[in-house]
């Protein structure tokens, strides 16, 4: 809930030592159920009005096809998530877009045109 606990602060709210806490903390660590710490930003905040979960169906089915599409993934700062999916489409992606005319760039610049995409529909969220 609060990665940015001290030990000390952490140790209190689960009635241990501050070193017992701390030892905890850094096993999980080790061993991987913590994976990691992040900062929650608020995207209207910084200027991303829109957020959007589009569904991306692929071109075929082939490990270098999906390795491309993954790659498109990595280099496309407005996707936030990527999730490989069973069903009707392959990829449900969320991402974060200025506005409106934003989202059409997305859609029909970089994922569209894409060689690894065949199809794509996008549901755009109005309340979280």
């Amino acid at each position: 809930e609060n990665g940015a606990l001290t030990n000390v602060e952490l140790a209190e709210r689960v009635r241990l030592s501050a070193s017992q806490a701390s030892r905890r903390r850094q096993r999980l660590e080790e061993v991987g159920v913590i994976k990691g710490y992040r900062a929650e930003v608020d995207p209207l905040r910084i200027g991303l009005g829109v957020t959007v979960f589009i569904q991306v169906t692929l071109a075929t089915h082939s490990g270098k096809n999906a390795q491309r599409f993954r790659d498109l993934v990595a280099h496309t700062p407005e996707i936030l998530e990527a999730h490989a999916l069973t069903g009707d489409a392959d990829y449900l992606v969320k991402a974060v877009v200025e506005d409106l005319p934003a989202l059409g760039a997305l859609v029909s610049q970089v994922l569209l045109p894409h060689e690894a995409v065949e199809r794509v529909r996008s549901n755009v969220v109005l309340e979280t």
